[in-house]
């Protein structure tokens, strides 16, 4: 508010964002008590008028049996109170302490992914020398053409109607959506823990400014931070990093170091190198991903002197915006030849 005050300017009044779900928290055998022979109930003491009383509150079977199963022998927390779609529902809350792999740079196999519009997320499993152990394609068209169509449906009753109106359609595609990036996130980590990965790369997408084109309610709707947060929090339970790299010109250039791709202008999903050789964009993006992490990682623990070497042998791996595939199969080759001589 200050910075805006300060600015001089009368449009763009900041305002305080919140949702305003969540209440106050049940303390554990003050205002919370668990039923002692197993079932699906819980003791809450709530005032009903007049005192202050226990009154039994009974739990959805189907969620007390995933607590039991997956949260047993966890470090609970006391429940809060929320209050959603007219509903009250009680979030429980745990803590569980996991070691992260301390896997050495060397030995890592990562799973660089790449999210896009189109496909959800393209993901390659790979060796610090540059061998690709896996590749696969993360997409949901069904849930997208379900969003899409009831977009399609806002589009055209906001026309006849005001958009005040709309309210409940746009909070369904919000829900759709959320549910799209659950289901992302799930299978990019199922992915990269099926492929014994120890660590998840990810570019750091940064968005700025306004969006304009046809395709910026796409962009607007795209949960890119959202997919990474999930992402994140998953692999950490299971003892997986997360890294990212900079995401500038990993589309843009071939994996195989031939400079600059073309889109297809038929299908934007395919690009053309300047060698002629058609190959999928997102999949050169997520070989170009996964070789700059390794790229900084082999380089960063190195003394000045022999980093400078490298460097003048393989130029591009100085400006990490140009690093490609290429590079690193190169780079790994004249980091072999000064450890021989």
């Amino acid at each position: 508010m200050d910075l805006w005050e300060k600015s001089g300017e009368k449009a763009g009044k900041p305002r305080l964002a919140y949702e305003n779900h969540a209440m106050p928290v049940f303390y554990r055998d003050v205002m919370y008590r668990e039923e002692k022979e197993g079932k699906d109930e819980a003791y809450l003491k709530l005032y009903d008028g007049h005192d202050w009383k226990w009154f039994c509150v009974r739990l959805n079977h189907t969620d007390m049996e995933y607590l039991r199963r997956n949260w047993s022998g966890k470090k609970a927390s006391a429940p809060t109170l929320e209050k959603r779609h007219h509903k009250y529902f009680l979030r429980f809350s745990y803590t569980e302490e996991v070691t992260l792999t301390k896997t050495p740079v060397k030995e890592q196999i990562i799973c660089s992914v790449d999210l896009g519009i189109n496909t959800d997320a393209v993901c390659t499993i790979m060796r610090a020398d540059g061998t690709v152990l896996g590749r696969k394609f993360i997409d949901h068209p069904s849930e997208k053409d379900r969003m899409y169509r009831t977009l399609g449906r806002i589009r055209r009753f906001q026309r006849e109607h005001s958009s005040a109106q709309s309210r409940g359609r746009w909070a369904y595609t919000k829900r759709l959506n959320i549910e799209l990036g659950r289901k992302i996130a799930g299978a990019i980590v199922k992915n990269a823990e099926e492929n014994h990965a120890d660590v998840i790369v990810f570019e750091y997408l940064e968005m700025q400014g306004k969006i304009s084109g046809k395709k910026k309610q796409k962009l607007h709707l795209w949960r890119k931070r959202d997919i990474q947060k999930r992402c994140e929090h998953q692999a950490h339970r299971k003892g997986m990093r997360v890294s990212r790299v900079c995401a500038w010109n990993t589309s843009s250039l071939a994996y195989d170091g031939s400079g600059s791709v073309s889109r297809d202008p038929k299908n934007h999903s395919l690009c053309v190198f300047q060698t002629g050789k058609r190959y999928s964009c997102d999949l050169s993006a997520s070989y170009n991903i996964g070789a700059r992490y390794f790229i900084r990682e082999l380089l960063k623990p190195l003394p000045v002197t022999e980093r400078s070497l490298l460097e003048a042998k393989v130029p591009s791996v100085k400006r990490r915006t140009s690093c490609v595939y290429a590079d690193l199969k190169e780079l790994h080759l004249q980091m072999e030849i000064l450890k021989a001589a």
